[in-house]
């Protein structure tokens, strides 16, 4: 069973929807960092032309490269960077990720942006990775949630999937999930799906559940997409058997109180899939910087 990420449904790597995206992030973040002009920058001569290389201290997974470029190409297209790894690659502490060249004053300006970009989307991709390793060779898949950074959201989407994870609904408007609150106001679990089938919206729908009895109604029901919310490894076994017995048989995804510590024994339980929003939303950034190494 696969999920379709989103990044190759909607933001194919590489298409116009893709670089657009991010050229839109990466003018926001040099607005809000630059404003009305780097004033220290002003401070070293407007010709001054240097090399720098960005280094990593961290062991990561690498993702944020395309970020990177643009921080740099819309402060000055004559910057050029020249990458020493591709995005996705696991590296280690001290090694040199590109070697920068232009003009001192741009090489200044973009630094903290792309620095910033390069950090975090690594970190996200990192963390992923971790959990994808954890449950490897068992048919659960890694999913990661709407938990994610403000204004962040598409960038680090796609860094779960280069650390090897999936991608839920991108936001509301993109699936239907309902919760115990839409239980609870619509009345029951057959009057809220009832509701949902009514919409015809052609999206996917997803309904939580918090027991055994609540996931056996929402079979009752025709639900082909259950979140098991909080449930232990035993009741989550339980769970999967009586899915085996349904007649429509559901996609079954664990979710809530999962670390690296107990994933690989969630993922053994027969699930499809594991969300887990701890890795976009509790990331340490990876720890980078970029240093002058020469000067002309």
């Amino acid at each position: 069973m696969t999920t379709m990420t989103l990044f190759n449904k909607n933001y194919p790597y590489g298409s116009s929807a893709f670089h657009h995206m991010v050229s839109n992030q990466v003018q926001s973040a040099l607005d809000e960092d630059i404003g009305t002009g780097d004033l220290t920058a002003q401070l070293i001569p407007a010709t001054q032309f240097v090399s720098a290389n960005i280094m990593v201290r961290d062991s990561a997974v690498i993702c944020g490269i395309d970020w990177v470029n643009a921080c740099f190409k819309q402060i000055d297209a004559n910057i050029e960077v020249d990458w020493h790894v591709v995005e996705g690659d696991y590296v280690y502490a001290n090694q040199v990720l590109c070697s920068i060249k232009g003009l001192a004053r741009s090489l200044l300006t973009g630094e903290r942006c792309a620095l910033n970009f390069l950090q975090t989307l690594s970190a996200t991709a990192t963390e992923t990775r971790k959990y994808v390793d954890a449950i490897a060779g068992t048919h659960a898949q890694i999913l990661d949630t709407r938990k994610t950074i403000p204004n962040l959201r598409l960038a680090q989407k796609y860094a779960v999937t280069v650390g090897g994870g999936h991608n839920q609904r991108l936001a509301l408007y993109d699936g239907i999930l309902i919760k115990e609150n839409h239980i609870a106001a619509a009345g029951s679990i057959r009057a809220v799906m009832a509701q949902a089938f009514a919409l015809d919206t052609h999206k996917n729908i997803q309904i939580e559940v918090e027991n055994l009895i609540q996931l056996q109604e929402a079979l009752d029901v025709g639900a082909t997409s259950i979140l098991l919310d909080n449930f232990s490894p035993a009741l989550l076994r339980e769970a999967v058997h009586l899915n085996e017995k349904s007649e429509k048989f559901a996609i079954l995804e664990a979710s809530g109180g999962i670390t690296l510590a107990n994933v690989r024994e969630i993922a053994l339980t027969g699930v499809d899939r594991i969300s887990i929003g701890a890795i976009t939303k509790n990331v340490q950034a990876i720890d980078l910087s970029m240093r002058m190494i020469g000067s002309d």
